[in-house]
């Protein structure tokens, strides 16, 4: 593949999973229980590679043609957003042992029901694949490069948590800082309907 279409592809993947978002609060705010205890919730690597995966296929399409299904998906993601939010914002410090701030599951749900992550499945595929037979392999390597880009901009933030512990001896201070990620969280939302 060209150099021109593969750095504004790293950039692109770089600024939609590097910047703060749902899963980049909570991967901090989940290293209470130190690295491994936040690199377990599977937010990034697969699951955003099914969601682009599945937009590649086809999936975005439905988006277009059906604008509700957007609004139905904002509407639904924003109120999950706000209730991990609440649960970020209302724990009182780190996870006892290694469990994740939020189970498995709930780190698949956020996933899947986040706009921002959707909005970034559907730009990167409609913005960074080629027509004809070019588009498979194009959007393999867009595949690649988000799973990439997701592992190291995720254990940024993780290891950005596990600092955090590190500087946090109180119950107090932890209340403070889970608050902090927990606002931060719930102003995702308002980037979603800006």
């Amino acid at each position: 593949m060209d150099l021109n279409w593969l750095l504004p592809l790293a950039g692109f993947a770089l600024i939609t999973c590097g910047t703060p978002g749902p899963n980049n609060m909570l991967f901090t705010a989940g290293a209470g229980p130190g690295f491994s205890g936040a690199a377990a919730c599977p937010c990034y690597g697969w699951w955003i590679n099914l969601m682009i995966l599945a937009t590649a296929l086809g999936l975005g399409v439905m988006f277009e043609q059906v604008p509700l299904l957007h609004d139905g998906l904002k509407l639904i993601g924003s109120a999950y957003l706000l209730w991990l939010a609440w649960k970020v914002a209302t724990a009182s410090g780190p996870a006892e042992g290694n469990r994740p701030l939020i189970p498995a599951h709930q780190g698949a749900m956020l996933q899947l029901l986040n706009p921002k992550a959707w909005m970034m499945a559907l730009s990167a595929i409609s913005g960074f694949t080629l027509a004809g037979e070019a588009y498979w392999p194009s959007a393999i390597w867009v595949l690649a490069i988000f799973f990439i880009t997701g592992l190291y901009t995720g254990a940024f933030w993780v290891l950005f948590g596990a600092q955090v512990r590190r500087l946090i001896r109180t119950a107090r201070g932890w209340r403070r800082f889970n608050l902090g990620m927990g606002v931060a969280t719930a102003a995702c939302v308002l980037m979603i309907w800006i």
